[in-house]
């Protein structure tokens, strides 16, 4: 880091740390209004409550927190502690805050967002699923009626005029993929109270890490139904029984497939074409890599799991299947086919946003997660927040071990058996994490040979998650896991009633074993602080190899290999030096994929407020009859003496004008997408692919309000338009017969987007 940048984070840290310190007084302060809140009635704390200026002066903020106090105790049973409120004050002024696990981050959100509402304000509470969601609403919600604040939550399943009235409430539980939604699904409406989506304004986001950093870049889709390329059952037989090497090869990231000479012949020679004349090139040949993309690259119990008859990608970052998540069209298809199993439509893009985008638009951001700093400079960067980290309650006693290190995948799993058995034997509950589907059924199955039989955690059966991570912790407990981020439930030693607490206690707690190193830091952070909650005693190990992913996708193999134990394990500083340079290696690459990605991003995110914008205007205004109604006055002069009423006339200029605003935003996202695969092509040329990505999609963009205006004008003029309104369907304006939502999954075609160079290269 340079001098410069390791000034100015000399200096944020000490403005963060005064602002901290006076939060940390502002929370020691309200122990004075505590008998006072005590001696309150239940009725007599909602008005006291209502009385209050949150953000004006100290006396009222230190009553809040007393009242906050005192409401936690008697509504939900939680009192909180001091450094509870600390955070809290910190959630208030727009910081991201770093907690221990168990420290009480739900409690904290809840009355961040208490004292929000009270100043007026709408507060979104943000989590990664649904199931926390409804989980911290339900638990919360006593606590936010005593204090007299409203409140509401939303799922999947509830309907559009449901969704409208929970948005009217000042507190909101969500996930972010709902809201997500909801933006898009406004881009459905034709009339001003079709609307769904809020203006937003707070938002507190749980696991901040996981939404803000993991899951930023991840689109959300709006789409509808298309004819689209997706292989054929000739292209998936034709794929079948190519060799590695000699048919194709795979890059070292294994992210993309491509065909040789040899295995473009073979293909050739089964489907009877020239896979690359103009015939094919963008058809057949297409459909080649998609298929062998899907039959080679994607993984069953990797990527994907196939449950009742679907497939469902499984979201690496959580460890669980991805709802509503699908791979860009003829991907998804080909991975059905693999599969033998139905293919879904193909669609095209409605409207898209990333989370990233859809977070930048509250007016205020803060969030709780336990590994915020190891995210710091994500945070900084895209989103300009700055960190507070929050002292436990209670002393952390965990022991951290060093990584242990050996020379084969092989040598470490039997490393692994080896420690659980001699945990197991004295009856120390562990918690495994593994890193996908796979590698968690293949270690329960080891364990299985050695004896033990553990309780198998990952996407398979993520709806029982709940229970089996709130039993991990009882005595003689083997629970293996993927990604435990999210989770969202503490793990308590004794089981979920605690009746063994003290013997596990003594044993040394919980146990926590990870069997390789993620891709960055944080993600370990996080399996490690599955133990030591509130001061309990616990122990965490994670093993690495030489073999592992991390190590072979980023650093390569050791130039000078390091002599091995009998057992494989390497004991030498410089092996672990390697495991834990491929992981910055790693970080470093997804930082920059990140910042890459955001850039391109920026100008569609301005192009599309521009366009929303826009369309709300022609929405809730007159401004689409006025446009029309001035730009041919003999139609509208027509339609009058055909008997067409003025209020038939505005609705029929509004739906024209949206039509074909939204058409030209569907095929300028296509265009940009496009863009974006083939931008790399440039180059070549020696010029900067992202200039020239803004320079194409802003003159781009400049046609667009102009054609999306004369094709108004040339409908207006021709599409039949009657006193019951204007038939578009007939006229062949066609919206698409049906819609969906979902998300992309991280592009498994490529790293950064580039498509094409997957699919031609």
């Amino acid at each position: 880091m340079s001098k410069l940048g390791t000034s100015l984070w000399k200096a944020l840290s000490w403005q963060s740390g005064r602002e901290q310190g006076r939060s940390a007084n502002a929370a020691k302060a309200a122990e004075e209004h505590e008998e006072w809140a005590a001696g309150l009635s239940d009725e007599d704390i909602a008005k006291e409550a209502a009385e209050l200026d949150v953000f004006g002066s100290s006396g009222d903020q230190h009553r809040f927190l007393a009242l906050a106090r005192e409401a936690a105790d008697r509504s939900v049973g939680l009192r909180p502690y001091d450094v509870q409120l600390q955070a809290v004050l910190r959630l208030l002024a727009g910081d991201v805050i770093e907690m221990a696990t168990g420290e009480g981050k739900t409690l904290v959100g809840a009355i961040a967002a208490a004292g929000y509402a009270l100043a007026g304000r709408q507060a979104h509470v943000i989590s990664v699923n649904d199931y926390l969601a409804r989980r911290d609403a339900e638990w919360m919600g006593p606590l936010l009626e005593l204090l007299g604040v409203d409140y509401g939550w939303l799922d999947e399943d509830t309907a559009p005029e449901e969704r409208r009235a929970v948005y009217a409430k000042p507190v909101v539980f969500a996930s972010v993929n709902e809201i997500g939604f909801d933006v898009l699904r406004d881009r459905l409406a034709y009339e001003a109270d079709e609307l769904i989506a809020p203006t937003p304004d707070v938002a507190i986001v749980d696991e901040v890490d996981s939404v803000l950093v993991d899951e930023a870049l991840v689109p959300l889709i709006l789409a509808g139904a298309t004819s689209g390329e997706r292989p054929s059952d000739e292209v998936m037989s034709a794929v079948d029984g190519l060799q590695p090497g000699t048919h194709y090869s795979v890059d070292s990231d294994e992210r993309n497939v491509f065909l040789t000479e040899q295995g473009a012949a073979r293909v050739e020679e089964r489907l009877g074409v020239d896979l690359y004349d103009v015939e094919h090139v963008g058809t057949t040949l297409v459909q080649v890599n998609l298929a062998l993309h899907a039959k080679v690259l994607l993984r069953r119990d990797v990527h994907y799991i196939v449950r009742d008859g679907k497939v469902e990608l499984v979201n690496a970052s959580r460890g669980r299947v991805a709802k509503l998540q699908r791979w860009p069209d003829g991907l998804q298809a080909a991975v059905e086919a693999k599969e033998g199993l139905e293919r879904t439509d193909a669609g095209e893009v409605i409207d898209t946003i990333t989370v990233q985008a859809l977070i930048r638009k509250y007016a205020t951001v803060s969030g709780m997660t336990g590994t915020a700093l190891a995210a710091g400079e994500q945070f900084r960067q895209f989103y300009d927040l700055r960190i507070s980290q929050i002292p436990p309650n209670t002393q952390n006693i965990r022991e951290d071990e060093p990584v242990r290190v050996y020379d084969t995948g092989a040598h470490k799993v039997a490393g692994i058996v080896e420690l659980v058995r001699e945990a197991h034997e004295s009856g120390q509950p562990v918690l495994i994490g593994t890193n996908d589907v796979k590698a968690s059924e293949d270690l329960a199955a080891r364990l299985g040979k050695a004896g033990i039989e553990p309780v198998v955690l990952n996407a398979k059966n993520d709806a029982q998650e709940a229970s089996i991570i709130a039993e991990a912790g009882a005595k003689g407990a083997v629970t293996v896991s993927t990604q435990m981020a999210g989770r969202g439930v503490d793990i308590r030693l004794g089981g979920s009633e605690e009746t063994g607490y003290e013997e596990v206690k003594e044993l040394g707690g919980l146990l926590v074993i990870g069997t390789e190193r993620h891709s960055t830091e944080r993600l370990d952070f996080q399996l490690r602080g599955r133990a030591g909650r509130q001061g309990d005693p616990g122990r965490s190990v994670f093993f690495s190899s030489l073999e592992d992913p991390v190590v072979t996708r980023n650093v390569g193999p050791p130039k000078n290999p390091f002599p091995p134990d009998e057992d494989g394990r390497l004991r030498q500083a410089k092996a672990l030096e390697l495991v834990e340079h491929a992981q910055r290696v790693a970080e470093s690459a997804m930082l920059q994929v990140h910042a890459s990605t955001w850039q391109y991003n920026q100008l569609v995110d301005v192009q599309r407020d521009i366009v929303n914008e826009r369309r709300l205007e022609l929405l809730t205004t007159e401004r689409a009859w006025e446009e029309l109604s001035a730009a041919d006055e003999k139609r509208v002069a027509e339609l009058v003496d055909a008997g067409v009423s003025e209020a038939a006339l505005v609705t029929a200029a509004r739906h024209i004008m949206l039509h074909h605003l939204d058409r030209c935003w569907v095929e300028h996202l296509a265009f940009l997408a496009d863009l974006r695969e083939s931008i790399h092509l440039r180059a070549l040329g020696r010029l900067n692919p992202l200039d020239e990505f803004h320079r194409s999609a802003v003159d781009a963009f400049k046609r667009l309000a102009e054609d999306a205006v004369e094709r108004a004008e040339r409908s207006f003029a021709t599409v039949p338009i009657t006193e019951d309104g204007v038939d578009l369907q007939a006229a062949g304006l066609k919206r698409s017969h049906s819609t969906w939502t979902y998300m992309v999954h991280d592009n498994p075609l490529t790293g950064d987007g580039q498509l094409l160079q997957s699919l031609f290269g």
